[in-house]
Order: C-alpha cells, then structure tokens, then sequence
C-alpha cells in the first residue's frame, strides 16, 4: 500500500496548530512537520459564550496558510477538529460555515469523551513507552483548555475516567477575576483544585495508590522534553523533583523563565498553572514517577486516522478501554454483570448473521455491546422506571471514545428495550437532536436486544450455548439453543419482541430448543 502525506489541524483554546505527517506500512506515522498560532479562544469564548469576528478572521487567514503548506508538502487527506473553545460556542455552526467557505477547511468539533480519547490515543505512537508504564497502576492526567480530565488503569485496563472544569485557561481566568497576583497562583489553584479531588479521592481511588502519571498537556510537556530532571531521561521526572521545579518557577520572574525554558512571555502563567495542577493530582495519587511523552491531540489524529487506514497494528485494544468504561459504570449503578454477559451471548451472534439484513458495521457493534452492558444501570434509582432512568444515567455519564451521538444512541436502545418504541414520524421530542440516520441504527440495535432480552426474560440464564442461522428464502432467524431447562416463560412472552424485529428486518426470529443430555 502506498504512502500519503496526513494533515492534523487542533483548533484549541490557546493555539491553532497543524501537523504534517508522512504514513506508510513500512515506516508507521512519521512527523514531517509543526506549526503553531497563538489565539486565545478559550478566554472569550468561556467568558462569553461567542468567537468575536476579529477571531473569525483570525482563524481563516491562519488556515488560508495552512492550506497553501499543505498544497506544498502535497498533502492528500487532512482533518481538523476545534475542541473545548468551539465546544462552547454558542455561534459555533456560523462560525464553522464561515471558516469552510473563506478557508475552504471543514472544521469538525470533537465532544469530551471524543477528544480526551484522541489525546489517549496519541501516547499509543511511543507503544513500547506506553505499553511497559501501564504494566503497573498508571494515572493519564489530560490537560486542556477548559477541563482536564483523569483515567486511571489498573493491570493495562482502564478503570474510570472523569472530567473536571479545571481547565488551564478557566483557572487562569478565574485567578483573573480574583484578583490573584502570581506570588498567590499556589495557594489559589490548590485551593480551587483540591477541592474537587477530595471527591474524586473519595469516590474513585480509596487507598489505591497509582505508581505513574502520564501528562498529556500544553505547557509542562515540552519543557520536560527539553530539561533533564535529575538521572531521569527526558520526559521523565520523579515527583521529587517535580515539586522541586514547580516551587522554584513560582519564585522567579517572568523574563528570567523564558530566557531559561525559551517559551514566550505569555505562556508562563499557564505554565505555572499547569504545573500546580499536576503537583495536585501527583500527590492525590501518590505517584512516584511522572512522563511526559510530548503527544498533542494531532498525534492521535494521525493515529486515528493511520489505524482506520490500516497504515498501522493497533498495540492496545482502544474498544476494550470503552467497554471497560461501559462495565465502570454498569458496576457502579448495581448491574448485573452475569446477566450483561447473557445479553452479550445472544444479541452479538444474531448481530453478527444479520450484517446482510441490517447492513451496521463494527462502530454499531460495539454500541450494542454497550447497550447490554448498561441495559439495567437504571434499577439503581427506579424497578418502575426502569428505561427512563437507565436514559438519564447514560446521557449524564460520559464514556470515553463515544461521541454524544453515540452515547445518545446506546441510551435510546437501552430505553426501548424497556419501553414502547417511539417512531420517527410521531415527532417525538426524543429524536429532536436525532438525524434519520441515527434513528435507524436505534431501531435495528433496539429489535436486536429485545430479541436477546426476551430469551433471557426470567433472568436465569438458562441458555448454555446459542446457535444462530440466517433463511433467507424463508425469511426466518432461528435461533438454537441448548438448554434442559424448562424455557416455556420464554417461548410464551417471546412473540411481541419477535414482532418488533420482524417489523424492522423483515425476518421472523424463531425459538428452537435443542436439549442437552
């Protein structure tokens, strides 16, 4: 396969930067080149809720030039993503439609879940690094603009993850209107901080200690790429001489760091920002050794974009990290894990003989995965309600890697397997922020976990082995199962599910017993 030259453009809250890279089989993903403007969206647009037409203009001159660099280096696929800054705009799709039309650049804007998860993903590009650190209890702190947010992984699986409004440009903004000279930054920020780790402390990590914590951000990053932190290589650092560090840049001045470090003048405050949050989450985490392994978000566009290609082996499995999430919170809510893996057994064969009825691939997989992960998440807080509340939990938790769609999607199949089905064309207020296309995929995956819900309708997992065969000239799914218990419950209240999936697939599933000696 022949190699292409990849653009990855990060309209972020501090900087719009552009990454060029070279990506073939034989070589992986090879960084050709970096530019970088500094515009500080983030200010305005968390102050005041809109991109000023100043910005607007801005922004499409800096991208006119990208254009022209990427023409130069022949570039044949770009992507560009805005995050948290356009993520909270309120006149975002003006915005966009202006930079398409005056740029010629599509701008996508990434959800959290979405982003944070392209940001994990560009460590993957030093896979041996990362590989070898999260062999033991590792904490990834991402950094960003308007949140940050935490995963942790225990024995290479990720554990939780979780976002918090900390942001280096809100902190910043709001030590702004505090008033807070940077000889008081210290004690501010660990005030404003710690107060939102004490929960965290308490909810996710107990007495469990994380031996690593891996820095994904803008500032600290490429100043431990430059400086060696004792015997330490480059990008390393004991939390020792972290602290160490940080302690001296709040005592020196301004001029003095940046003819030290060789950043610019207004970037020391987020520097020192950035550190602070760190040293607060380092030692909320007990950890020893910290890396900065110098990845930015168009890294793991690069890589994204790579593996989609097949330029590249994935060395970590990314959808295992989502369902862990998924299971995260099924744990958290009382689900029942027994009965997920039940779903699991029946819904993911008949998803994987109807491809050529229902014509999903393997992202709609996965979301039905998920969906019988969290099918009874809502229990927790209501038997009666059971759809509704399991909707809310999931449209109120995020998981890591789905977009809001998708997390919209995986709520409205676990709803309707446990409601009336609400059609398109009723205009109901749910499907409001839906497309056609969108309400497809919950229709399809809906039948499927329905059928899947009511073989294992008495919740006693009676079925030892599930054998599914697709008749098309007979427009009949039979579904075999190997059981000697008694599945009259089941074969009786079996009908209406089977009627819902006939509706949608124009197949009749059929129930056949085959009894195990």
């Amino acid at each position: 396969m022949a190699g292409e030259i990849f653009a990855a453009i990060d309209v972020g809250s501090y900087e719009l930067s552009m990454k060029i890279f070279e990506i073939s089989v034989k070589r992986g993903v090879r960084e050709l080149d970096h530019i970088r403007h500094r515009i500080d969206l983030g200010t305005e647009t968390y102050a005041t809720g809109k991109i000023s037409t100043e910005h607007v203009h801005e922004m499409t001159r800096v991208l006119q030039e990208y254009e022209s660099v990427m023409e130069s280096y022949g570039t044949t696929h770009y992507q560009a993503y805005g995050t948290s800054a356009m993520r909270e705009t309120d006149n975002i799709n003006v915005v966009l439609e202006q930079l398409e039309q005056r740029a010629g650049i599509h701008v996508d804007v990434l959800s959290n879940s979405e982003q944070r998860f392209l940001d994990y993903k560009s460590i993957a590009l030093r896979n041996e690094e990362f590989a070898r650190i999260i062999e033991n209890p590792t904490a990834i702190v991402d950094i960003g603009g308007g949140s940050i947010q935490i995963s942790l992984f225990d024995n290479d699986k990720l554990v939780t993850t979780q976002n918090m409004k900390l942001g280096v440009l809100r902190l910043h903004q709001t030590l702004n209107l505090l008033g807070s000279g940077t000889r008081k930054y210290r004690e501010m920020v660990t005030e404003l901080v710690e107060s939102q780790l004490t929960v965290f402390e308490k909810l996710y990590l107990k007495d469990r200690r994380f031996k690593n914590l891996i820095i994904i951000d803008d500032y600290i990053s490429p100043v431990m790429q430059k400086l060696k932190f004792g015997d330490c290589e480059r990008g390393y650092a004991g939390r020792q001489r972290f602290e160490e560090f940080i302690g001296k840049t709040g005592e020196k001045s301004r001029q003095a760091l940046c003819k030290e470090l060789n950043i610019p003048d207004e970037n020391i405050p987020l520097l020192y920002i950035s550190g602070l949050l760190i040293r607060s989450i380092a030692g909320a985490l007990d950890a020893e050794m910290l890396w900065a392994p110098g990845m930015t978000l168009c890294d793991g566009i690069a890589y994204e974009y790579a593996e989609r290609k097949k330029f590249i082996q994935p060395a970590h499995d990314f959808e295992q990290d989502i369902l862990a999430c998924a299971q995260n919170i099924s744990k958290r809510y009382m689900g029942s894990r027994s009965r997920a893996e039940t779903l699991q057994a029946i819904a993911m064969p008949i998803f994987d003989h109807m491809k050529k009825i229902h014509g999903l691939g393997k992202r709609e997989r996965l979301l039905l995965q998920i969906a019988t992960v969290l099918h009874d998440c809502g229990k927790y807080v209501s038997l009666v309600n059971l759809g509704e509340c399991s909707y809310n939990i999931i449209m109120s938790t995020e998981i890591i890697g789905l977009s809001h769609k998708e997390r919209e999607i995986v709520a409205n199949v676990v709803l309707f397997n446990h409601e009336p089905f609400e059609y398109y064309n009723d205009h109901s207020e749910r499907y409001a922020k839906i497309d056609h296309d969108a309400y497809l995929i919950i229709a399809k995956l809906t039948a499927i976990l329905r059928v899947a819900n009511g073989l294992d309708r008495t919740h006693r997992q009676k079925f030892r082995d599930v054998h599914v065969v697709l008749r098309e000239n007979e427009n009949e799914l039979v579904i075999n199962v190997d059981t000697m218990n008694d599945i009259t419950v089941e074969q009786g209240l079996f009908g209406n599910r089977a009627g819902f999936f006939e509706e949608i697939f124009g197949i009749r599933p059929v129930i056949r017993q085959k009894r195990m000696i």
